[in-house]
This record gives C-alpha cells, sequence and structure tokens, in this order.
C-alpha cells in the first residue's frame, strides 16, 4: 500500500491503474517470474490482485480516490499521510481515518448475515479460499518465529534453504552458527562436499513494523567479503526499504533479500513448520475415456 501510495503522490493528476502497475513493477524490482505468478483459479495474476486490494483499502480510508473506472487519485489526506514520513502502511494506519473502520464494521455486519459470504464459480470459491487459508497461515508463521529464540530462527532459515535444494537437499551440509556467531553471518551452506562453494545466511528477526537499517545489508556485504564469499541470503521477518534493493542490485555480491511475507511463503511451500491439514481433489471429465 506505501509504495503504491508514494507512486500516486508524485502526480496532481490521475493514474490509470495499469500505469501504476508498471511503475510498481519498477520500484519493487518485480522479475518477469514473479509478475507472471497466477492465483490458483489462473484469473488474474497474483501482482495485480495485491495492488486491486491495495488500491480497494487505501481507497476505504479516503488516501486515494476513484475518479473513474481503472483510474486513481491521491487525495490531500494521502499526501498529509507521506509527509509524516511513514515506513509501512499497515491495518493500525488505516484504521486511524473512521470512513475505513466503518466499512470494515459494515463488512463484518454482511458476513454474519451471510453464511456463504464467497460467490460465484464453485472452482473459484475454492481458490478464494485457499488464498485466505494461506494468507492467515503466513500470519500465523511469523507471529510464531517470534516466540522463539534467535537462534530457532536460524536453525529454521538453514533448514529451509537446504528443503529448497541448496546444499543438494542434506541436512548435514546446513549449519546455523547460533549466538557466536562467524564474522557476521548466522548460517552456512555447502553446495558441494568439499565446501568449493558456499552459501552465506544472515536472518534477522525483527518486529513486522520496523525495517531492515541498510547498514546491516551493507555489513553484511562485508562480512561475505570476509569470507571471499560471492553468495548471501538476508531473511528477516519484517521488511526492507527500497533502498535495500537498490544497493545490493549495485554490489558485485550475489545476495538474495527475503522478507517476512516472501518467508512465510516459501515455509508453506516448501512444507517448512507447517503440515496438510486436509487434501480435497477436484475432478473432471476424462475425455480420452469416454470414446467409441
Amino acid at each position: 500500500m506505501l509504495p503504491a501510495l508514494e507512486a500516486l503522490g508524485k502526480r496532481e493528476d490521475e493514474v490509470a491503474l495499469a500505469g501504476l502497475e508498471e511503475e510498481l513493477v519498477r520500484t519493487l524490482r518485480i522479475s518477469s517470474e514473479e509478475r507472471a505468478r497466477m492465483l490458483p483459479s489462473g484469473a488474474q495474476t497474483i501482482f495485480s490482485n495485491r495492488l486491486n486490494w491495495a488500491r480497494s483499502y487505501l481507497s476505504k480510508a479516503g488516501l486515494i480516490e476513484l475518479p473513474r473506472r481503472g483510474y486513481c487519485k491521491a487525495t490531500q489526506r494521502g499526501r498529509d499521510l507521506l509527509g509524516e514520513g511513514v515506513g509501512e502502511i499497515n491495518l493500525s494506519v488505516l484504521e486511524r481515518y473512521p470512513e475505513f473502520n466503518a466499512w470494515r464494521a459494515q463488512q463484518k455486519v454482511e458476513q454474519l448475515s451471510n453464511p456463504v459470504p464467497l460467490q460465484g464459480a464453485p472452482d473459484r470459491v475454492i481458490a478464494a479460499s485457499f488464498e485466505l487459508l494461506n494468507a492467515e497461515l503466513a500470519r500465523e508463521i511469523i507471529t510464531r518465529v517470534h516466540s522463539f529464540s534467535p537462534a530457532f530462527f536460524e536453525k529454521l532459515i538453514v533448514d529451509l534453504l537446504v528443503r529448497m535444494g541448496y546444499g543438494g537437499g542434506r541436512l548435514e551440509m546446513g549449519r546455523a552458527l547460533g549466538r557466536v556467531g562467524d564474522g557476521g553471518v548466522d548460517g552456512v551452506i555447502k553446495e558441494d562436499e568439499l565446501g568449493l562453494d558456499v552459501v552465506y545466511v544472515q536472518a534477522k528477526r525483527l518486529d513486522p513494523e520496523n525495517g531492515v537499517p541498510v547498514r546491516e545489508i551493507r555489513d553484511f556485504v562485508g562480512a561475505l567479503d570476509g569470507h571471499r564469499a560471492s553468495k548471501g541470503v538476508f531473511v528477516t521477518t519484517s521488511y526492507f526499504p527500497s533502498t535495500a534493493y537498490e544497493f545490493v542490485s549495485r554490489v558485485s555480491k550475489r545476495v538474495v533479500l527475503i522478507d517476512g511475507p516472501e518467508l512465510a511463503r516459501l515455509m508453506i511451500r516448501h512444507r517448512v513448520g507447517v503440515r496438510v491439514k486436509e487434501m480435497y481433489e477436484v475432478k473432471k471429465i476424462d475425455e480420452d475415456y469416454f470414446v467409441e
């Protein structure tokens, strides 16, 4: 929501949603692969879906206005909020505004009066429910991570990277260094038996409201130099400011930044800290069978 409002706040006139999406792709450095990812329903890209939700929430709070279909514009209230220098726009920020609270209250009333709030084709209802369940699971994952020690978080990150296939997917190839650390890194993963190629890991368990300072990223890159390493993964439970992505794009090292939402998504996808509760198979007619 904040990058969207910042993009709109730069202009006095209305902006087409398609143009806003293009600008955010560049600002947030969304790769073509990430941008192409679809919702389970296949009806829309995940990025477009998230932008639509952001636009809806910002408009309900009166931070932007929707002058006509497919266009949006920052309001004076939105510009005033940007002037405060907020680091993130979340529900606690939106709840400052009575219009947003009134809309949320009305949503709850409608949901209580309608036991089946999701409407549409059955497969789309299932897909939407799947999205909602995963979103809630992601929030629960980050909350649970914060209830454990930093050492547990470091081990979790190493476990996740190994499960993703680094180190050949073998647990013995990854190691969390624990409290003692090792020259500014929290974990190492050998990508080959002799350790000729190593991925170094930094894990910062921060409050979701507090972004990772760029100096932390700079220190990590310096630690990679100390280890003569070319690859590093910096993981946090919060978020990275745009300046952090700009910094890593300029350094010679290959440094990947994983924020809280991406961490939760990867844990769900690779089944780290989660397990399957139920499985449903949706079947369709086998056209190859029904022939004479």
